[in-house]
Formats: structure tokens, C-alpha cells, sequence
């Protein structure tokens, strides 16, 4: 537990130079592109030239390029991203505040419809690998993984809502409906005030963005487990297994565990995905969370918002892949840090 601990704090540490690197790039870029930001950030909107140059001293942007990186810095350290460039006064930790348990909540949901689906088509492919079962599994994989979320997320709006009238079509809650917020998570804020009309519509809601997105990212699981269990089933120790006659329900789950690493990994990866890759279900389902923030902070040019947003999902990035690396050593006891 001692070599564990040890390398959880490695592991901590280097999220400070991946935040770095990131925000280094992100300053970068920022600053090459053409044109004056607080210019762009206004659009045609006729400014005087001495309210710009106010705006330009109030967001630092006439001091040196390598004051304006240390000192944005030092507010990052602060949870202080600045202010928007097209809001006044609007600070970069509010917003952030304010919209990303919308995206932390369609990215739980999400998860666990992807993985759910996942594992269940990748343990059936495997368990009858060769039989048409597989096949349909496998195209199943392929199928998913290439479809588009816009399209999926209209067919599935026209079948449950339309059609069915069952679900809504867009938001996180019937404007009608009032919730007392305490986490920003509409589902876990309507369990703790036991507000059990909002949660049933707080769940209405989630249902058809979480399915959308959790559908097309079930694909790469399904073929992840089943190579992997398809390996481990035919492996030296199922084999002295099946041998000493342990139940085939108990081999499976032996068989499963040592095939879970890459799976792992795979949800490392697709979490951070999910947390800042949700644009196009959030946009098709009108979900107010980071991602649709993210594209209409980059279509208003406000480039201090683009900024904080990439900064504070590199942040989360680092601490899911840390997470990661602790589930490692709780399922397979052979690794050694």
C-alpha cells in the first residue's frame, strides 16, 4: 500500500506539468492569432477607441506576453479564470460553476449506459464466440461506433417523443417544476430534497441525451471485452479451472476480471471524452452543460472563456487518468507500483 500511495502522489504531481503544457498551448495560440480579441470578442458592435483601450488594460491584455501568462497563472492557482470578453463582469469560475455539473451529470449517465451495454454485448460475443450471436455482437460494435450522435439523437427525439410522446426533447427540467439546487446535480438535488416529482422528470430528461451518447460509445467496449475475454477463456488457468470442476459461472468471472485492464483504461479514456467531448448531444438536445458553452464562447471569440474551459477540463483530465491508475491496483493484485 506504501509503493501504491507513493505513486498516487507521482501520479498527482505530474497533473501540474500536463496543465501547464496545455494552458502554454492554449496562451499560444490565443495570442497568434490575427486581429485584437477585445475587437473580435465585440463583433461590429462601434466601440470608442478609448472604451477599448479600457477593456484592453481591464483584462491585461497591453501588458508583456510573459506578465500575462504568470499572472493568468496565478489566478488559475486561485480557481480565478478571469473575466468573459463578451459579458461584462462575468467571471470564467461562474460559468464553469454553473454548467459543468450539467455535463458531469449527462457524463455519469452516459458512462453507464455505454458500459452497460458494452460489457453485456462483449461477454455474450465472447461466451459464443463463433456462433451467430457473435457476429451480430460484432456488427452491433461497428455499427455503433459510426454513428452519428445529431442523426441518432433526431431518430430517437422522433420515436420517444414525437411518436410516443414518453420523453421530452430537450433540457434538464420542466421549467414548471421547481428544485431546490445544492450540488447542480438535478437528479442527486431532487434524492437529497426528496423532491420526487422533480426527479422522475429530472430522469425524463437525462434519458434520451444519456442513451444518444452512451449507444455510439458502446461499441469500442463491446469489442474491447470481447477480445480480451475471448483471450482469458482460453487461457492456461480457466483451463486448470474447468479441470478441478469450479462452476463455469465463477470461471467466467475470473476470466472477466483478468481481462478488465485495457477495458479500464478504455473508461479512463471515454470519461475524459464524455467530460469535454459532449458538444454535438448537448447542442442536438439543447443541454445546457460545458460543451455547448465551449462552442458558443468559441463562436463569440471570447477567448479568455475558451481558455479557462481548456485549462479546467485538462485539470479534470489528469485526475480521472489518476483515478484510473488507483482502480488498477484494485483489480489485478500482480501490478506493482
Amino acid at each position: 500500500m506504501a509503493g501504491l500511495a507513493r505513486y498516487l502522489l507521482l501520479r498527482a504531481l505530474l497533473i501540474i506539468p500536463t496543465v501547464l503544457i496545455l494552458y502554454t498551448l492554449v496562451f499560444v495560440i490565443m495570442r497568434v492569432i490575427p486581429g485584437d480579441p477585445v475587437q473580435a470578442a465585440l463583433g461590429t458592435r462601434y466601440v470608442p477607441p478609448e472604451q477599448l483601450e479600457l477593456l484592453r488594460e481591464r483584462h491585461g491584455l497591453n501588458d508583456p506576453l510573459y506578465v500575462q501568462y504568470f499572472k493568468y497563472l496565478a489566478g488559475v492557482a486561485r480557481f480565478d479564470f478571469g473575466e468573459s470578453l463578451v459579458i461584462e463582469g462575468r467571471r470564467i469560475a461562474d460559468d464553469i460553476k454553473d454548467r459543468f455539473p450539467a455535463t458531469l451529470e449527462l457524463t455519469i449517465a452516459s458512462f453507464i449506459v455505454s458500459v452497460g451495454i458494452g460489457m453485456a454485448t462483449g461477454i455474450l460475443a465472447a461466451v459464443r464466440r463463433g456462433s451467430k450471436l457473435d457476429t451480430a455482437m460484432r456488427v452491433y460494435s461497428i455499427v455503433a461506433y459510426t454513428l452519428f450522435i445529431p442523426w441518432l439523437g433526431s431518430i430517437l427525439i422522433m420515436i420517444f417523443s414525437l411518436w410516443l410522446g414518453l420523453l421530452p426533447t430537450h433540457g434538464r427540467l420542466d421549467p414548471r417544476i421547481s428544485l431546490e439546487h445544492k450540488t447542480g446535480l438535478y437528479v442527486l438535488d431532487a434524492i437529497l430534497t426528496q423532491n420526487w416529482v422533480a426527479l422522475k422528470d429530472a430522469l425524463a430528461h437525462l434519458v434520451l441525451p444519456a442513451l444518444t451518447l452512451g449507444i455510439v460509445l458502446s461499441g469500442a467496449y463491446t469489442r474491447l471485452v470481447r477480445a480480451n475475454l475471448s483471450e482469458a477463456l482460453v487461457s492456461d488457468f480457466v483451463r486448470a479451472y474447468r479441470a478441478r470442476g469450479v462452476r463455469e459461472r465463477r470461471i467466467l468471472l475470473h476470466a472477466l476480471r483478468n481481462s478488465l485492464i485495457p477495458v479500464v483504461t478504455m473508461m479512463g479514456l471515454q470519461m475524459a471524452i464524455l467530460l469535454g467531448g459532449a458538444v454535438l448531444t448537448e447542442t442536438t438536445f439543447s443541454w445546457p452543460g460545458m460543451g455547448s458553452y465551449l462552442l458558443e464562447k468559441v463562436e463569440a471569440r471570447d477567448y479568455t472563456a475558451v481558455q479557462g474551459v481548456v485549462v479546467f477540463f485538462s485539470f479534470m483530465v489528469g485526475l480521472i487518468s489518476l483515478i484510473v491508475d488507483a482502480i488498477y491496483a484494485l483489480i489485478d493484485p500482480r501490478i506493482r507500483y
